[in-house]
């Protein structure tokens, strides 16, 4: 279970901190149409996080705990 939690920890606080980087644009900017534009690239760049992290998740599960064991 310690294993996991790395993963975990970095995966949020980068999805935290994207949210914030990122809002912080979207409280200064005036038009809509731009505020949804940069509102969608930190949703992209979580849902990306997200699944860096499930598949290393997998990775430990499996048995593989370093990437370099693949090379």
């Amino acid at each position: 279970m310690k294993k996991y939690i790395a993963p975990i920890i970095i995966a949020a606080i980068m999805i935290v901190y994207f949210v914030l980087y990122f809002g912080i644009f979207i409280a200064l900017i005036k038009n809509i149409a731009v505020k949804i534009i940069i509102g969608i690239i930190p949703a992209v760049l979580a849902g990306i996080m997200i699944y860096v992290a499930i598949e290393r998740i997998k990775e430990i599960r499996s048995g593989e705990e370093n990437d370099l064991g693949k090379y």
